[in-house]
């Protein structure tokens, strides 16, 4: 059916091909225009053509909508203007659950990398200090005083010719030798003990993996027993001569570590002695500062092993081996640390053999 309004293409002609419209005719319908075709072959023509013609139209419309939309949008969205100023970015502390973790004692963080704070508040808790105070580092004076060097007797293995520490100062008697380290009070031994070291003092560091052993002192305070906290520069005893026949009064210093699950061994103190921190008194007085701008040391070096010496410690170590297992030997336990031209001298129970100065 079609509407009144529709216009009707009354040529005679078909709107196809041309040819003479003669009796039928078929019609067809575009918009509002109505053309007449002369067979279906032709309508199929006409239809094809018209749907051609209204992708075409539609085409043009998408372009024109979207240059529209791009145009429109350009035009809305709002534009960055000139930088203006800037505010220092601050940090918030976190709160409730968001807090930061707790540090265990030893470790940075959780910043990254470690503040000032941080690094100070680690350094001091971990502070090393020369056992006598400066502000002259005292240091080996010869080869007679280095690790390892000449002394007699049978003596642990890592002590190479027999010395298992380092002999320090001999210039004031009675000076103050202080503690090296934070630490507990491992061992005390009072009294003369001529062949053995003469009175001594060992600290436990770090859990006991570390011990700082000191020699010949002349005198011991009180308050220092077994068990007793000791903090770095705490005096434990004075420069002296106790256990030592012909050489002058000094310190005999020694470092041992016993890692967890494995034996005491000695190492040598010199490297480092030779720069840790020294404590220099203020006007001559007990008080003083701890300075880390001192001159390093000049180590002297361990002594070398003697030729003969590794086999005749070799000897001496199967002949102990052979008299513990006959349970021969009773009583003080295992040697310590011995003085200069005296022989092994007995230390604490679970201590290995050292050499003293």
């Amino acid at each position: 059916m079609i509407d009144a309004g529709d216009t009707i293409d009354r040529s005679d002609g078909c709107a196809s091909c041309g040819a003479s419209l003669a009796g039928r005719r078929y019609l067809l319908l575009e918009s509002a225009l109505v053309r007449s075709v002369c067979s279906e072959s032709c309508l199929r023509e006409a239809q094809a053509a018209s749907r051609k013609r209204r992708w075409r139209a539609r085409r043009r419309a998408m372009k024109v909508l979207i240059i529209g939309l791009a145009v429109a949008g350009a035009c809305l969205v709002p534009h960055q203007g000139p930088p203006g100023p800037q505010r220092p970015a601050t940090a918030t502390a976190p709160s409730g659950d968001h807090a930061a973790p707790s540090r265990p004692p030893g470790w940075f963080g959780p910043e990254w990398p470690p503040t000032e704070t941080d690094l100070l508040a680690a350094l001091g808790r971990d502070t090393w200090l020369h056992p006598l105070a400066g502000p002259i580092r005292r240091m080996p004076r010869n080869d007679t005083r280095v690790f390892g060097a000449i002394r007699p007797g049978d003596r642990a293995v890592e002590c190479r010719n027999g010395h298992c520490g380092v002999d320090l100062g001999g210039e004031i008697w009675g000076e103050y030798v202080r503690a090296a380290h934070d630490g507990v009070v491992d061992y005390v031994q009072r009294g003369l003990n001529a062949q053995h070291g003469g009175e001594f003092v060992r600290i436990s560091h770090r859990g006991g993996t570390v011990f700082t052993w000191y020699f010949h002192l002349a005198a011991i305070p009180r308050r220092i027993e077994r068990g007793v906290f000791v903090k770095s520069g705490e005096v434990v005893g004075l420069v002296g001569d106790t256990g030592v026949k012909d050489s002058p009064p000094h310190l005999h210093f020694a470092v041992s570590i016993k890692p967890p699950e494995r034996g005491e061994r000695y190492i040598d103190p010199e490297p480092l002695i030779a720069l840790w921190p020294l404590r220099v008194p203020i006007d001559g007085g007990a008080a003083g500062m701890v300075t880390t701008v001192s001159e390093p040391g000049l180590p002297l070096g361990s002594a070398l092993l003697i030729p003969g010496r590794k086999r005749r410690l070799a000897q001496l170590k199967r002949a102990a081996s052979a008299a513990a297992s006959g349970g021969a030997s009773s009583g003080s336990g295992a040697g310590a640390a011995s003085e200069d031209e005296g022989g092994p001298e007995p230390g604490p129970p679970e201590s290995s053999g050292s050499g003293d100065e």
